[in-house]
């Protein structure tokens, strides 16, 4: 499938939360459990664009296929080149290299604006989503137990990260 990679715009609020909540609502992807709302979200695209930071979505015939966004890992001007990313794709839209286009969509964004490295928290319970950063050239640097608590159960933390230069 054939997907456009380009700057989200706040209009893309919608066919985002629409792809983002099912997740928040019924996978470990995310230990989030409080649905996006299209404001939320239309306010984030505009507030990460206006740091310098990228919010791209990846679309084919006029549908919303995924998103990658990153911001500042960690808050203060120590953190400054060091970045955390989410990259969140439709079922229809997994495993046909559209994920791996938005991966390095997103890394090239931050890596032009100065970022070192991109750090990635990934669910332990989210194998595929291991697969993938590692398939993408992150590697594990931590896993902490019981970081997160959703659908009445602690669930792990992982940690995984790429040197952008």
């Amino acid at each position: 499938m054939a997907a456009l990679i380009r700057d989200a715009v706040p209009q893309d609020a919608g066919p985002i939360a629409a792809l983002w909540n099912p997740m928040i609502l019924h996978t470990a992807v995310t230990f989030n459990s409080a649905e996006k709302t299209e404001d939320e979200i239309a306010q984030m695209i505009l507030a990460r664009q206006g740091a310098g930071h990228g919010f791209l979505v990846a679309e084919a015939h006029s549908a919303i296929l995924g998103f990658a966004t990153y911001s500042q890992f960690r808050g203060g001007v120590g953190y400054a080149t060091c970045m955390e990313h989410t990259i969140i794709l439709a079922p229809a839209a997994q495993g046909q290299g559209i994920g791996r286009r938005l991966m390095l969509a997103i890394e090239e964004h931050a890596r032009t604006r100065g970022a070192h490295q991109m750090i990635a928290g990934v669910s332990g319970e989210n194998p595929d989503g291991q697969a993938f950063h590692a398939a993408c050239s992150y590697d594990q640097i931590a896993r902490i137990s019981q970081a997160g608590f959703k659908f009445g159960r602690f669930m792990d933390l992982i940690l995984m990260r790429k040197f952008l230069t």
